[in-house]
Protein backbone atom coordinates (compact mmCIF):
# COMPACT_ATOMS: atom_id res chain seq x y z
CA UNK A 1 0.00 0.00 0.00
CA UNK A 2 0.84 3.36 -0.40
CA UNK A 3 3.41 4.35 2.98
CA UNK A 4 2.31 7.57 4.00
CA UNK A 5 3.00 9.28 7.27
CA UNK A 6 -0.20 9.25 9.96
CA UNK A 7 0.65 12.70 11.23
CA UNK A 8 0.66 14.51 8.48
CA UNK A 9 -2.53 15.61 6.85
CA UNK A 10 -3.68 16.32 3.97
CA UNK A 11 -6.09 19.81 3.32
CA UNK A 12 -8.87 18.81 1.24
CA UNK A 13 -8.33 20.83 -2.16
CA UNK A 14 -10.95 23.97 -2.22
CA UNK A 15 -9.41 24.50 -5.63
CA UNK A 16 -12.43 23.80 -8.29
CA UNK A 17 -10.09 22.87 -11.17
CA UNK A 18 -8.26 20.45 -9.06
CA UNK A 19 -11.92 19.09 -7.66
CA UNK A 20 -13.28 18.55 -10.99
CA UNK A 21 -10.49 16.91 -12.57
CA UNK A 22 -10.41 14.41 -9.48
CA UNK A 23 -14.00 13.75 -10.67
CA UNK A 24 -12.81 13.11 -13.93
CA UNK A 25 -10.00 10.95 -12.95
CA UNK A 26 -12.58 8.96 -10.63
CA UNK A 27 -15.16 8.42 -13.44
CA UNK A 28 -12.52 7.23 -15.72
CA UNK A 29 -11.67 4.69 -12.82
CA UNK A 30 -15.14 3.39 -12.30
CA UNK A 31 -15.28 3.02 -15.99
CA UNK A 32 -12.10 0.68 -16.18
CA UNK A 33 -13.77 -1.36 -13.41
CA UNK A 34 -16.71 -2.40 -15.63
CA UNK A 35 -14.56 -2.80 -18.29
CA UNK A 36 -12.44 -5.20 -16.33
CA UNK A 37 -15.79 -6.81 -14.96
CA UNK A 38 -16.27 -7.46 -18.91
CA UNK A 39 -13.12 -8.70 -19.66
CA UNK A 40 -13.18 -11.13 -16.79
CA UNK A 41 -16.48 -12.37 -18.33
CA UNK A 42 -14.93 -13.05 -21.77
CA UNK A 43 -12.30 -14.74 -20.07
CA UNK A 44 -14.35 -17.40 -18.40
CA UNK A 45 -15.99 -17.90 -21.78
CA UNK A 46 -12.58 -17.96 -23.20
CA UNK A 47 -11.10 -20.88 -20.52
CA UNK A 48 -14.53 -22.86 -21.70
CA UNK A 49 -13.99 -22.44 -24.98
CA UNK A 50 -10.53 -23.55 -24.96
CA UNK A 51 -11.22 -26.18 -22.37
CA UNK A 52 -14.26 -27.37 -24.87
CA UNK A 53 -11.91 -26.97 -28.13
CA UNK A 54 -8.81 -28.89 -26.55
CA UNK A 55 -11.37 -32.34 -25.25
CA UNK A 56 -13.42 -32.07 -28.90
CA UNK A 57 -10.41 -32.96 -31.00
CA UNK A 58 -9.09 -35.95 -31.87
CA UNK A 59 -8.27 -37.92 -29.60
CA UNK A 60 -11.45 -37.53 -27.86
CA UNK A 61 -11.63 -36.29 -24.39
CA UNK A 62 -7.83 -36.61 -23.77
CA UNK A 63 -5.12 -33.29 -23.31
CA UNK A 64 -1.68 -33.61 -24.36
CA UNK A 65 0.70 -31.41 -22.06
CA UNK A 66 0.46 -28.41 -24.62
CA UNK A 67 -3.58 -28.45 -24.32
CA UNK A 68 -2.95 -28.66 -20.50
CA UNK A 69 -0.63 -25.28 -20.89
CA UNK A 70 -2.78 -23.58 -23.41
CA UNK A 71 -5.86 -24.19 -20.43
CA UNK A 72 -3.37 -23.58 -17.51
CA UNK A 73 -2.39 -20.16 -19.49
CA UNK A 74 -6.14 -19.35 -19.91
CA UNK A 75 -7.08 -19.42 -16.23
CA UNK A 76 -3.83 -17.77 -15.42
CA UNK A 77 -4.97 -14.73 -17.51
CA UNK A 78 -8.37 -14.56 -15.68
CA UNK A 79 -6.70 -14.96 -12.53
CA UNK A 80 -4.46 -12.19 -13.04
CA UNK A 81 -7.62 -10.19 -14.46
CA UNK A 82 -9.61 -10.37 -11.57
CA UNK A 83 -6.88 -9.17 -9.49
CA UNK A 84 -6.41 -6.14 -11.52
CA UNK A 85 -10.25 -6.03 -10.93
CA UNK A 86 -9.35 -6.29 -7.16
CA UNK A 87 -6.68 -3.27 -7.84
CA UNK A 88 -8.80 -0.74 -9.47
CA UNK A 89 -11.48 -1.41 -6.88
CA UNK A 90 -9.17 -0.81 -3.86
CA UNK A 91 -8.47 1.96 -5.43
CA UNK A 92 -11.81 3.47 -5.54
CA UNK A 93 -12.84 2.81 -2.32
CA UNK A 94 -9.97 3.37 -0.45
CA UNK A 95 -8.06 6.57 -2.41
CA UNK A 96 -5.33 4.22 -2.02
CA UNK A 97 -2.48 1.75 -4.21
CA UNK A 98 -2.81 -1.78 -1.78
CA UNK A 99 1.06 -2.43 -3.18
CA UNK A 100 1.32 -5.75 -1.82
CA UNK A 101 -1.62 -6.84 -4.16
CA UNK A 102 -0.02 -4.98 -7.36
CA UNK A 103 3.26 -7.05 -6.47
CA UNK A 104 0.96 -10.27 -6.17
CA UNK A 105 -0.40 -9.76 -9.52
CA UNK A 106 2.50 -9.31 -10.99
CA UNK A 107 4.13 -11.76 -9.51
CA UNK A 108 0.95 -14.00 -10.90
CA UNK A 109 1.79 -12.85 -14.17
CA UNK A 110 5.70 -13.71 -14.26
CA UNK A 111 4.37 -17.13 -12.82
CA UNK A 112 1.93 -17.16 -15.28
CA UNK A 113 4.46 -16.66 -18.12
CA UNK A 114 6.93 -19.30 -16.68
CA UNK A 115 3.96 -21.73 -17.01
CA UNK A 116 3.20 -21.32 -20.52
CA UNK A 117 7.13 -20.76 -21.38
CA UNK A 118 8.07 -23.15 -24.70
CA UNK A 119 11.39 -23.80 -24.46
CA UNK A 120 10.90 -24.64 -28.43
CA UNK A 121 9.98 -20.28 -29.18
CA UNK A 122 12.31 -18.82 -25.86
CA UNK A 123 16.03 -18.40 -25.52
CA UNK A 124 17.70 -19.09 -22.19
CA UNK A 125 18.26 -15.78 -22.33
CA UNK A 126 14.93 -15.09 -22.41
CA UNK A 127 14.22 -17.39 -19.39
CA UNK A 128 16.62 -15.91 -17.28
CA UNK A 129 15.70 -12.51 -17.77
CA UNK A 130 11.90 -13.35 -16.51
CA UNK A 131 13.85 -15.40 -13.47
CA UNK A 132 15.64 -11.82 -12.27
CA UNK A 133 12.42 -10.17 -13.05
CA UNK A 134 10.55 -13.34 -10.76
CA UNK A 135 13.61 -12.68 -8.35
CA UNK A 136 13.56 -8.75 -8.31
CA UNK A 137 9.13 -8.82 -7.67
CA UNK A 138 9.65 -11.34 -4.92
CA UNK A 139 12.59 -9.12 -3.15
CA UNK A 140 10.31 -5.99 -3.38
CA UNK A 141 6.99 -8.05 -1.65
CA UNK A 142 9.50 -9.45 0.88
CA UNK A 143 10.58 -5.70 1.44
CA UNK A 144 7.27 -3.92 1.69
CA UNK A 145 6.21 -6.98 3.82
CA UNK A 146 9.42 -5.78 6.33
CA UNK A 147 8.08 -2.30 6.61
CA UNK A 148 5.48 -1.75 9.55
CA UNK A 149 2.15 -0.22 8.18
CA UNK A 150 1.81 -3.26 6.12
CA UNK A 151 2.60 -5.78 8.47
CA UNK A 152 -1.06 -5.45 9.84
CA UNK A 153 -3.29 -7.77 7.63
CA UNK A 154 -4.50 -6.26 4.90
CA UNK A 155 -8.29 -6.56 5.64
CA UNK A 156 -7.04 -4.11 9.24
CA UNK A 157 -4.94 -2.13 6.86
CA UNK A 158 -7.75 -1.31 4.66
CA UNK A 159 -10.41 -0.97 7.49
CA UNK A 160 -8.34 1.76 9.27
CA UNK A 161 -7.90 3.25 5.68
CA UNK A 162 -11.37 3.36 5.48
CA UNK A 163 -11.90 4.98 8.65
CA UNK A 164 -9.17 7.85 7.48
CA UNK A 165 -10.78 8.36 4.40
CA UNK A 166 -14.77 8.94 5.91
CA UNK A 167 -12.88 11.15 9.24
CA UNK A 168 -10.96 12.86 6.49
CA UNK A 169 -7.81 12.96 8.39
CA UNK A 170 -4.89 11.42 6.15
CA UNK A 171 -4.33 11.44 2.37
CA UNK A 172 -3.12 8.38 0.44
CA UNK A 173 -0.04 10.13 -0.74
CA UNK A 174 3.32 9.41 0.97
CA UNK A 175 4.78 12.90 1.36
CA UNK A 176 0.94 14.77 1.46
CA UNK A 177 2.07 17.24 -1.45
CA UNK A 178 -0.89 15.94 -3.23
CA UNK A 179 -3.74 16.92 -2.33
CA UNK A 180 -7.11 14.27 -1.89
CA UNK A 181 -10.11 14.42 -3.73
CA UNK A 182 -13.19 15.19 -1.82
CA UNK A 183 -15.11 12.03 -0.56
CA UNK A 184 -18.02 13.19 -2.12
CA UNK A 185 -16.80 13.40 -5.27
CA UNK A 186 -18.23 11.29 -8.65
Amino acid sequence: MFFFDKSKECPVNTDPLIRNLWSVVRLSVRVMAVLMTLVIIWGIFDVGYVLYQRLTTPPMFLLDINDILATFGAFMAVLIAIEIFANIIIYLEYEMIHLKLVLSTALMAAARKIIVLDFKVNTYEQAFALGVVIIALGVCYWLVCLHPFTNATADEALVRRAEEVEAGETCAEDDGSTPRPPSASA
